[in-house]
């Protein structure tokens, strides 16, 4: 999906992560997070630069600090120049040297890529130091080097070509880590949060993999993380129904009554604080959003839609599950406006304020 606004605002804390905390230390220095390269070929690069920027020029009081990027240094030298943003990129030997090297400019560990970068063309020639600076941000992360990984937008048809065999990060990412349960994904604006239970599947595929542990274990998970990484004690979740009007007793479709009704029950015997099926058409205004922490949603674009349309600006994609806390921003590479400074970076600096709330919340739940 392409971000084609001219906007490059910096966005602001979401609302529905707690005030920032103290991050947790490594070696007596405070732990920065870790964000991937990305697609070189689209935004990835310059909304990293403006977040470092942003931090710097009092554009918005929550920039996030301190961060590092695994990257090709000359490649983003170039694009700042190119665009004029200004920023002293600083490459780096280890994690820990990030602090004071925030201080001076960007800082970088060095991952120099294959082949030059051609804004809006990825080169598959480039794609393994793609893949690469994932993995070196979850060993980091995992040796607790950093605090969390956020990760940039990728070209996945592009990773493919280079035998990557995931269908995207959070697979990738929950093999990284040595596989267990399956994680899932929740993405979060202010005021909502959504956790697709069938994900990137045609959606006769989604209805045909619809089932009562799909829901359970996702309800499980959910509540789990919102409890460690959210700091909500007692989290209430809601299940939207599958049909319209959650099937009407039957008349409409009768997964409810089959899959839907006994994951609420078996999700509830469990302790869980949980309603539904409820109608999805009445789940999302503002009202009936005050009433859960988060909603369980059937098939990809029942959670996305409403999401996209609340706050298209500071959706964050979140992976819960995981050992090491990870988010994104909840768009793609934008190649269509790559290299021509409109992108926006406020979805990278929600990711990674998101992500700093998560980590410190997490540190004190594990303590």
């Amino acid at each position: 999906m392409n971000r084609e606004n001219s906007c490059a605002t910096c966005g602001s804390m979401p609302t529905w992560i707690s005030a920032y905390d103290p991050w947790p230390a490594f070696g007596g220095v405070i732990t920065p997070l870790a964000v991937t390269m990305g697609e070189p070929a689209g935004i990835a690069a310059e909304i990293t630069l403006m977040a470092w920027r942003a931090s710097h020029s009092g554009q918005s009081e929550d920039a996030p600090n301190p961060f590092f990027t695994i990257a090709d240094p000359r490649h983003l030298k170039d694009v700042s120049d190119r665009l004029g943003l200004a920023v002293p990129v600083v490459p780096i030997t280890a994690a820990q040297e990030t602090a004071d090297a925030f201080a001076q400019g960007l800082p970088v560990l060095p991952l120099p890529l294959s082949e030059p970068v051609s804004a809006g063309v990825p080169n598959p020639a480039n794609a393994l130091k793609v893949i690469e600076s994932i993995e070196q941000a979850a060993t980091l992360a995992l040796a607790g080097a950093a605090a969390a990984v956020v990760t940039n937008p990728i070209q996945k048809k592009v990773l493919y070509g280079a035998g990557f065999r995931h269908p995207g990060h959070t697979e990738f990412l929950a093999a990284l880590a040595g596989g267990g349960a399956a994680p899932v994904m929740m993405l979060a604006c202010p005021g909502l949060r959504v956790v697709p239970v069938t994900v990137h599947l045609p959606l006769a595929q989604a209805l045909a993999a619809l089932s009562k542990d799909a829901i359970v274990h996702a309800g499980q998970v959910t509540a789990a993380a919102l409890r460690r990484d959210f700091g909500i004690a007692a989290p209430r979740l809601a299940v939207a129904g599958l049909n319209p009007h959650a099937g009407e007793g039957g008349a409409l479709g009768e997964e409810e009554t089959h899959i839907v009704a006994p994951a609420v029950a078996a999700l509830r015997a469990q302790g869980i604080l949980v309603k539904g099926p409820e109608a999805a058409d009445t789940l999302f205004h503002a009202a009936a959003r005050r009433r859960y922490d988060a909603v369980l949603c059937m098939y990809h674009d029942q959670a996305l839609i409403p999401l996209k349309t609340i706050d298209f600006e500071n959706g964050v994609n979140i992976t819960l599950g995981l050992p090491f806390v990870r988010t994104s921003p909840d768009h793609g590479t934008a190649l269509g406006i790559a290299g021509q400074g409109a992108a926006s970076p406020a979805s990278l600096i929600a990711a990674m304020t998101t992500a700093r709330a998560m980590s410190g919340a997490r540190a004190r739940a594990l303590a």
